[in-house]
C-alpha cells in the first residue's frame, strides 16, 4: 500500500503545469479549484521554465557534484516549510480573520497558498521569462485576495486568490513587455493578450485574418488593431544605436535628433543683455529714496514680490496709492533704460 501511494506521488510530481500561449494567456481550461495536494508536491520550476528536482547535481571540470542553486529554487525550498492547510483549518482562519482582522490569521493562509503563486507564475513563463518577478507579483496579489475573501461564500481560498494572482501578473507583464508601455487603454490591452491568438484561430479557420475581422470579432475599431499589431511587430529601438559612420566615427539617433534650445549666439546675446540690464538697474536704484526705493527693492526686482496691499500696509496708505508710486517709478526706469538700451528692453507697468 505505501509503495502505491509513492508511486503516485511521483506521477503527480512529473506531470508539468499547464502550457500558455504566446500571448500571455493561459491555456488551462480548468475552473481555478487547484489540487492543494498536488501543489504540494509540485517539482521545483527553474528560472529557464524547465521542471527539475529540488535539488539537480551538475558536474564540473573533475566530475565533482556542485549543486545547482538559483533564485526561485532557493525560494521553494523556503516555501515548502510551510504545511498546507485542512479545509477545516483554512475556514477558521479566514474566519478569524475576516471577523477580528487577526493578522497572524492573514499570515497563515499566505504562506500556505504561495505554492500556487508559482504554478500559476509557470503558466506565464513564455510571456515573461523572469520567473522571480512574476511570483512577486503574484505573491502582492494573493495578499490583496486573502484581504478580500469572504469566507461565507462556499468558495475555496485558492480558487478566489488565483484569479487575483494572475491579474497582478498580467499587468506586470503588460507594463514590463516594453519600455515604452503599448497597453494604456481598455482595448490596447484586450489587443496585447488576444490579438495573436485570434489571429491564429481565424488562420486555423481558414478565414483570412484582416483588421477588420479581428477589430470586429474583438469589438474594437479597426484602428486599433492596425497600431497594436504595428507595436508587437516592431521592437524597441535605441537613441545611442550607430546609423551611420562619418568622418571615421559613429554616429547615433540621438546626436541626429534637433536641439530643443536657443542657439549658441542668441544664448550669448541674451547673457550679454541680462549683465547690462542689471548693471543699469544698480546705477538707477541710486538715484530713488524713500518709498520708491522701497518698493523698487520689495516688488519690482524681488523674486518673491509683495503685493500692493502688503506695501500699502506698510507704509500706512491705500493699495491704490502705492500703485501709483509704483507706475511713477516704472515710468521714469523704462526711460532710463531706453537711453542705454534702445528697444532692446522693455519694462512692463
Amino acid at each position: 500500500m505505501a509503495a502505491r501511494k509513492k508511486t503516485k506521488k511521483r506521477s503527480r510530481a512529473s506531470s508539468p503545469p499547464p502550457e500558455s500561449s504566446d500571448d500571455g494567456e493561459s491555456t488551462d481550461d480548468s475552473d481555478g479549484d487547484l489540487d492543494d495536494e498536488a501543489l504540494a508536491e509540485q517539482a521545483v520550476v527553474d528560472a529557464t521554465g524547465e521542471v527539475v528536482p529540488a535539488s539537480t547535481p551538475a558536474k564540473v571540470g573533475g566530475g565533482k557534484s556542485l549543486a545547482r542553486m538559483d533564485a526561485l529554487q532557493a525560494y521553494m525550498n523556503q516555501v515548502q516549510k510551510h504545511p498546507l492547510l485542512t479545509p477545516e483549518e483554512e475556514k477558521e482562519l479566514a474566519v478569524s480573520y475576516a471577523e477580528t482582522g487577526d493578522v497572524d490569521a492573514a499570515a497563515k493562509l499566505v504562506t500556505s497558498n504561495l505554492r500556487l503563486v508559482v504554478k500559476i507564475a509557470y503558466e506565464y513563463r513564455r510571456a515573461y521569462r523572469n520567473m522571480m518577478d512574476l511570483v512577486q507579483e503574484g505573491n502582492i496579489g494573493l495578499m490583496q485576495a486573502i484581504k478580500r475573501y469572504d469566507p461565507y461564500r462556499g468558495v475555496k481560498v485558492s480558487s478566489y486568490s488565483a484569479y487575483w494572482i494572475r491579474a497582478y501578473m498580467l499587468r506586470f507583464i503588460l507594463n514590463n513587455w516594453r519600455l515604452v508601455k503599448i497597453g494604456t487603454t481598455q482595448a490596447q490591452r484586450k489587443l496585447f493578450f488576444n490579438l495573436n491568438k485570434e489571429k491564429a484561430k481565424l488562420t486555423a479557420m481558414g478565414i483570412e485574418p484582416t483588421d477588420a475581422e479581428i477589430a470586429k470579432r474583438l469589438k474594437v475599431e479597426e484602428r486599433e488593431v492596425v497600431e497594436m499589431d504595428r507595436r508587437l511587430s516592431r521592437g524597441d529601438a535605441s537613441l545611442d544605436v550607430p546609423v551611420g559612420d562619418a568622418e571615421g566615427r559613429q554616429t547615433t539617433r540621438l546626436e541626429l535628433l534637433p536641439s530643443t534650445g536657443a542657439a549658441p549666439d542668441a544664448v550669448a546675446e541674451q547673457r550679454e543683455i541680462a549683465e547690462i540690464v542689471r548693471e543699469r538697474l544698480d546705477v538707477f536704484r541710486e538715484t530713488l529714496e524713500g518709498k520708491e526705493l522701497i518698493i523698487f527693492d520689495k516688488r519690482v526686482v524681488a523674486d518673491e514680490p509683495l503685493t500692493l496691499q502688503e506695501l500699502g500696509n506698510e507704509f500706512g496708505v491705500s493699495r491704490e496709492r502705492v500703485r501709483q508710486l509704483e507706475a511713477r517709478m516704472t515710468k521714469r526706469l523704462r526711460e532710463f533704460l531706453r537711453e542705454t538700451l534702445g528697444d532692446a528692453v522693455e519694462v512692463g507697468g
